[in-house]
């Protein structure tokens, strides 16, 4: 007859196991001896070790006992459905590595590859990175919002670095967010935005912005977003607003 700890030691588990196995009621806990010491037989060491390598070949605890004491054909449909499950798993891990594998930079994170192209392509033109985290941030948002409509969005932002003229507004407000009081430089901001404003609604550019549906209080909440990203955003916008454009996110020209 056999102490808890010799039990462990032949069946290679540890003491905390067994009491553990005893506690979910997979393995008989013996009554006590006269001495108030419990002891195993041989076949208590068998059942231990069916117990442990039943867990170790990713068996749930919960359906231990029930292979425990199945017949073959139960035993082989039970493995089988556990095998599909721990398949499953596997591929949901795998898929996680490959997602982690392309988390190369924080603008991957919660961005489709399309966004993520686009802030690529704007970091080539120089934009620094004061420019870009808050943009990056406000995509996370529109990408939620309206996953159909980014595709047309991005192609139309990526043919717009093609405009020097964008370029250049992008590089100016980079130098704003180093020193955003400077009312010349902001001057000249909102100057540029409403000529790249006017150029667009010119050739039918504003009629894009028709792909995201109307939803008013989530345009306020992205623009509130940006607001708070910056000082310098309310102010730009209120010069914006003095050249006859309202909005942010949504720029429409004001009614004269």
């Amino acid at each position: 007859m056999l102490t808890i700890g010799r039990l462990a030691a032949y069946a290679g588990v540890t003491v905390r196991a067994v009491r553990h196995y005893h506690q979910v009621g997979l393995l008989p806990e013996p009554q006590r001896d006269a001495s108030g010491y419990r002891s195993y037989d041989a076949a208590a060491v068998v059942r231990l070790i069916r117990i442990r390598t039943l867990a170790e070949a990713g068996v749930p605890l919960a359906r231990v006992r029930e292979l425990l004491d199945a017949d073959p054909a139960t035993f082989a449909d039970a493995t089988a459905t556990i095998d599909r499950q721990l398949r499953a798993q596997i591929k949901a891990l795998e898929e996680h590595r490959r997602r982690i594998s392309q988390l190369g930079s924080g603008d991957s994170l919660a961005l489709p590859a399309e966004v993520v192209d686009y802030l690529d392509r704007l970091r080539a033109t120089g934009a620094p990175e004061a420019v870009i985290a808050p943009e990056r941030d406000a995509w996370i948002l529109m990408a939620a919002r309206w996953p159909d409509a980014l595709p047309a969005m991005m192609a139309d932002k990526v043919a717009q670095l093609d405009d020097p003229n964008v370029v250049r507004l992008y590089q100016l407000i980079g130098r704003i967010a180093e020193d955003w009081q400077d009312e010349e430089l902001l001057g000249e901001t909102a100057d540029l935005m409403v000529e790249l404003l006017e150029q667009a609604s010119a050739s039918g550019g504003l009629d894009r912005q028709d792909v995201i549906s109307p939803d008013d209080a989530f345009i306020g909440l992205v623009d509130s977003f940006a607001e708070a990203s910056h000082p310098v955003v309310p102010r730009l916008r209120a010069l914006v607003a003095e050249r006859g454009w309202t909005g942010w996110t949504r720029l429409e020209k004001r009614e004269t």
